[in-house]
């Protein structure tokens, strides 16, 4: 997904009270009947599926229902609209039966036909960037009745349940979203945990109960209000004011910390501490001359030194990350640090030599300013340093705002930028596939015949995931020859909210999506 984390799970969560206390429920009003309010910078870009791979998929997740999910807990496709599972031995046929009596929102039949529908839209409208990029292995769907709706792909592919429990595989109804383009009166209707009763872009979207709902979402509060901030200072504000119950996504390093300590402004508060998925890392595109030279490369990950890196700007809520695939999913590894081991000038240079390359060599680098938050600036700013400081290298730095640094990045246009992923679904191939192939997400041609022809395939013809160890470690180990990718931090996630919300510790599925079901009020002592 465009930058879009396992929770090995969501029992991994940990919450960190900044004060002590307990609650009880008031006798007027139950757990359920209460209203929360989030604070959160991760606003949706759309609000139809069809057109969303990023950030939407926070509103989508509760408002629409997917044919399987992640419930809290697993890390695993389960049933939400549907009872699925292959049917054939070779990963190819996946069946799935809907649950009796579903409706969307408004009382229209949500059957096979919708599914179908639904499915094939995206495929139709083929939105540039779109979800249709997760749907490359999908034949063609047939369905038998009301309630039965069978894929059938034209390849091996035990992740399509993964693909499928994505919030951009939401389910829509045909009367309310035209078959060949975009829905565009700004309104959603779905057959999710809630219904979005009104939405004002970048400000709020009011949710409340969908009572013909029909899935696993245990609903703990009576609606949510999600209030949109362009800035973290001013969401932390809201939430020191009571004018939020809870924020999540958009707070920096700093404000994680100060909000750790004991003061007397913190008072009444807690943050929910979670291990993330998302990873940043840096994209070298080979067809420029200035890293074209494999010891360029090398010299470079020889030299970068995370762990300076991720506690100098981002103050101990990241983590140094020595392969693309995180810790928390199947098949990680620490393979950089294996092959290069800790930063060292001399190793560098001595790399640089073997290759012919004496003088010190000039670098462009590019980041987006407002896409992963205001530290980008200073990371960056931080691998210039560290990389000049060695004399071996001379790096300008280019800024640019996300949608002219996405147009850049997709023409070839940046010979080293900064990236970041926010996975699909918790599997290693969520971490490796998008980035390879003569067409990848990151628009810089990434061909590895024995990963893409050989190792994918034949991992993706095993539903046991826990089985195919072997093909990614060896996938990771070409990647750190190649070192076409240089992963940098795997963030840490935080939920800030007052000490009378619960559920924080249950409210990230597995793609770190934020189950709003899982917030609930409770009465302090």
């Amino acid at each position: 997904m465009f930058n879009r984390t396992s929770l090995q799970a969501a029992a991994a969560l940990v919450s960190i009270s900044l004060v002590t206390g307990c609650g009880v429920f008031s006798d007027s009003e139950s757990a359920g009947d209460q209203r929360i309010v989030v604070g959160t910078m991760s606003s949706p870009t759309t609000l139809d599926p069809a057109a969303a791979w990023d950030n939407s998929w926070e509103l989508f997740r509760n408002v629409f229902q997917t044919l399987v999910a992640f419930p809290t807990g697993s890390t695993t496709p389960q049933a939400d609209a549907a009872d699925c599972k292959f049917t054939d031995t070779s990963s190819r046929v996946f069946e799935c039966k809907l649950v009796e009596g579903l409706t969307f929102s408004n009382g229209h039949k949500l059957d096979a036909k919708a599914v179908q529908y639904s499915i094939e839209r995206i495929r139709s409208i083929n939105v540039k960037g779109g979800p249709n990029g997760m749907l490359g292995s999908l034949d063609k769907i047939d369905t038998v009745g009301d309630r039965t709706v069978v894929f059938r792909l034209n390849k091996s592919d035990a992740t399509f349940p993964f693909v499928l429990a994505t919030p951009a595989m939401s389910l829509v109804d045909p009367a309310e979203y035209p078959a060949d383009q975009l829905r565009k009166d700004g309104k959603i209707m779905g057959s999710g945990p809630y219904v979005l009763d009104s939405y004002t872009e970048r400000e709020t979207a009011e949710l409340t109960k969908n009572p013909t709902y029909k899935g696993f979402a245990d609903r703990k509060n009576g609606g949510v209000t999600i209030r949109y901030f362009d800035d973290s200072e001013a969401m932390v504000t809201a939430l020191r004011k009571n004018e939020i119950d809870a924020t999540y996504r958009g707070l920096t390093a700093e404000e994680v910390v100060n909000l750790q300590e004991d003061k007397p402004e913190n008072k009444g508060l807690q943050i929910v501490e979670s291990t993330g998925a998302d990873i940043r890392y840096l994209v070298f595109n080979t067809q420029d001359e200035s890293v074209a030279k494999l010891p360029v490369r090398k010299a470079i990950a020889q030299l970068v030194d995370r762990d300076e890196l991720v506690n100098k700007v981002y103050q101990g809520t990241a983590e140094p990350l020595y392969s693309m695939v995180p810790k928390g999913i199947g098949a990680h590894t620490t393979k950089f640090f294996d092959r290069f081991g800790t930063p060292s000038k001399e190793k560098a240079e001595r790399i640089l030599q073997k290759g012919g390359i004496t003088e010190p060599v000039e670098l462009d680098f590019w980041y987006t300013t407002d896409r992963y938050g205001s530290a980008t600036a200073a990371e960056f700013a931080e691998l210039k340093r560290q990389l000049e400081e060695s004399g071996l290298f001379k790096v300008t730095l280019h800024g640019k705002p996300w949608k002219e640094f996405q147009a850049g990045y997709q023409k070839g246009e940046y010979p080293v930028f900064g990236r970041g992923w926010f996975p699909d679904f918790p599997d290693p191939d969520n971490f490796v596939a998008p980035f390879l192939g003569k067409e990848n997400v990151l628009g810089t041609p990434y061909e590895s015949p024995r990963i893409t022809n050989e190792l994918l395939p034949k991992s993706r013809r095993e539903s046991d995931r826990g089985t195919v160890t072997d093909e990614f470690v060896e996938a990771q180990e070409i990647m750190v020859q190649d070192v076409r990718l240089l992963p940098l931090w795997q963030g840490k996630l935080y939920i800030a909210a007052g000490e009378d919300i619960g559920g924080g510790e249950r409210a990230l599925d597995p793609q770190t999506v934020m189950q709003m079901w899982e917030l609930s009020r409770r009465a302090s002592w």
